[in-house]
């Protein structure tokens, strides 16, 4: 647990108006929101376990290191801070350093220290918009350096798409000295992954349990099947690391990871696509092809698939109710098919189509990227993007009460896993990045240009803001007052570096601004 004299310093800085840095904060949000909110959280929780930060130094911890969001959506509003008090419950420092649990209590499945590697993904992307990165520096050493030192590993328990979420962190931070000083490491654990689980033919196999998707529709926890999981994984994998290489003036093997990169894209379309489903699928060991899945839209989280109409179909099933398209969200398998949610009590862990955040976390990313990176969108507009965001916000309840566990009946909302100590606060998706990259719109780039791409469709809000982004060193506001009444900025869309403006316009739309 954080202790008081570590918190003295965080106190004097938000009392000077400055971040952990020294930096100046914007003054157009407060911290009300944040302590109401975290206040009532507090209340809904005995705190049987406490971890680096407390319950009571919560609203701190937060005020310095995430970035404040107002919004006319009370439910959008209030899951965003809750995902953020659950992520630093998470937060434990180690004598290996900091990690982030999955898991707010010990399983029997879990490495050192309660680690573990599924969501690891999920666990940057969120955390790469925390003002202090220390975290994460120490949370990607623990997996990528120190746990191969361990007496039994458990970085390759899970497939991954680490070397992804490492790039797309420091499109954020730009800090390229870590990143550079990790790609031989990298570069040989690809390369492990490859002896463990490529196929001759090029594509990856894995267990849908590796996946973190047990009983699944497609397979079993034995079943060598071609998933457009890990081959997509891998491909955002080498295209990370051709761009890695790049930053570290390796040609050669920039060379190798784009050639990488390009044939996985090639095999995942030739091989896992149905034109007669329309769908990405999974390829059993018998040739034959499973039945539609989430995992199907994993292609789009990392803009795998070509611009044409032809893949664009894939998105109508999100609508679907015979697909995806569910009262309390998007289904892991899809409605229609004649064994769906048949694979255990519904008290296990099935992926047979039942509601799990870790799915609508990529799918709606997957949603975001399709919207924002392709001409070709199907029947998808940004309206589709905001109701599932919305219907995935006011899925975190119980009994009334805000919550976040394992997996959700599709028609009931109730978590089949009940309100178990292991469940509670279940650090096993996202929802604070799609808040901030993709309905705000904050697109990280390699260049100094700020790129606002807001999916808030138009005429839904009158305001918001998203507040104190540390972004390439230094602090963002984002600002949309239809009206200029709200925040008293003027009219429009506003964007702020270290309080000075650089980019106004009068419609929430597409812009880009010079830092």
């Amino acid at each position: 647990m954080m202790k008081s004299f570590k918190l003295l310093g965080v106190v004097c800085l938000i009392i000077s108006g400055l971040n952990a840095f020294g930096q100046k904060r914007s003054q157009i949000l407060g911290t009300g929101l944040l302590e109401n909110y975290t206040r009532y959280f507090n209340s809904l929780d005995s705190e049987d376990v406490k971890n680096y930060v407390s319950n009571a130094d919560a609203a701190k911890w937060i005020a310095v290191n995430a970035p404040l969001f107002e919004c006319p959506d009370s439910a959008i509003q209030k899951i965003y801070y809750y995902r953020w008090w659950t992520f630093r419950k998470h937060l434990k420092e180690t004598p290996a350093g900091f990690i982030f649990t999955e898991f707010i209590t010990p399983v029997k499945h879990a490495g050192k220290y309660n680690a573990i590697s599924c969501a690891l993904g999920h666990h940057i992307y969120e955390g790469r918009w925390l003002n202090d990165q220390k975290y994460l520096d120490q949370y990607i050493h623990f997996w990528v350096l120190k746990d191969k030192t361990f007496p039994a590993p458990r970085f390759h328990a899970f497939s991954s798409w680490v070397d992804d979420a490492i790039y797309n962190r420091y499109l954020v931070h730009q800090d390229k000295n870590f990143v550079t000083a990790l790609l031989p490491e990298l570069d040989a654990d690809y390369r492990k992954w490859e002896s463990e689980k490529q196929l001759p033919s090029g594509l990856f196999w894995q267990f849908d349990v590796k996946d973190g998707m047990e009983e699944s529709v497609s397979g079993g926890r034995k079943v060598k099947n071609r998933r457009p999981t890990i081959s997509t994984y891998m491909y955002a994998n080498a295209l990370a690391l051709s761009k890695m290489a790049a930053m570290a003036g390796n040609d050669s093997l920039v060379k190798v990871y784009k050639n990488k990169s390009a044939q996985l894209k090639k095999l995942v379309t030739d091989s896992l696509w149905s034109d007669s489903a329309s769908f990405f699928l999974t390829l059993k060991e018998d040739g034959k092809l499973a039945p539609r899945e989430a995992i199907g839209f994993i292609p789009w989280y990392f803009n795998l698939p070509d611009d044409k109409a032809k893949y664009a179909k894939a998105w109508n099933q999100l609508t679907d109710t015979a697909g995806f398209n569910a009262p309390w969200g998007l289904t892991t398998a899809e409605r229609r098919e004649p064994t769906f949610r048949t694979r255990g009590s519904g008290h296990g862990c099935e992926w047979d189509g039942a509601i799990w955040p870790f799915a609508t976390t990529q799918t709606l990313k997957g949603l975001s990227n399709l919207l924002q990176n392709y001409k070709k969108q199907g029947s998808m507009t940004a309206d589709n993007f905001y109701n599932e965001l919305h219907n995935y916000a006011m899925s975190h309840v119980l009994d009334g009460k805000t919550y976040i566990g394992e997996y959700q009946d599709e028609k009931t909302g109730e978590w089949l896993k009940g309100d178990i100590p292991r469940s509670r606060f279940y650090n096993h998706s996202g929802f604070c990045d799609l808040v901030i990259s993709d309905l705000v719109g904050l697109k990280p780039r390699p260049d100094n240009i700020v790129e606002i791409c807001p999916l808030v469709p138009e005429n839904k809000w009158d305001w918001f803001c998203l507040d104190n982004v540390t972004y390439h060193g230094k602090q963002l506001t984002i600002i949309w007052d239809k009206t200029g009444k709200k925040y008293g900025r003027g009219k429009g869309l506003k964007v702020f570096a270290d309080g000075k403006q650089i980019i106004s316009s009068a419609k929430l739309k597409d812009v880009k601004g010079k830092m």
